[in-house]
């Protein structure tokens, strides 16, 4: 009776396993003036503040080996200065700053697998 219990147990906490859906298994590093992630899995948001002048770029490159990814780069309430949603295949591209301050990076995943890297790119 105590191996039919022990075997129902961890049956049990297997399906339980199985039942979790990971947000994110990857790296991310990020600060005023860039933001990197390598992912496995990235089914969530995540979000990097950047600080730009005018003048200044903020350049992007995106990886997508598997899923879609959803990007907006926008100061404060203003109009995004880049928006994409649905993205499955691998771009870069430079979105220009035609105002000084701080820029929200937003990466959405869905079921993705890749990377992205934004990084200010100072007006010389």
């Amino acid at each position: 009776m105590k191996k039919f219990l022990l075997i129902v147990c961890i049956l049990a906490l297997m399906v339980s396993l199985t039942g979790c859906d990971t947000k994110f298994d990857g790296s991310r590093t990020g600060n005023d003036s860039e933001f990197i992630m390598e992912y496995s899995v990235l089914n969530k948001t995540d979000t990097q503040d950047l600080i730009a002048e005018f003048g200044d770029a903020i350049s992007g490159k995106i990886i997508v080996q598997k899923g879609s990814l959803s990007i907006k780069i926008q100061k404060d309430e203003e109009e995004p200065i880049y928006e994409s949603s649905g993205i499955s295949v691998s771009n870069e591209f430079d979105a220009e700053i035609d105002e000084s301050g701080t820029y929200t990076v937003s990466v959405t995943g869905e079921k993705a697998k890749g990377s992205v890297s934004f990084t200010v790119v100072t007006n010389q």
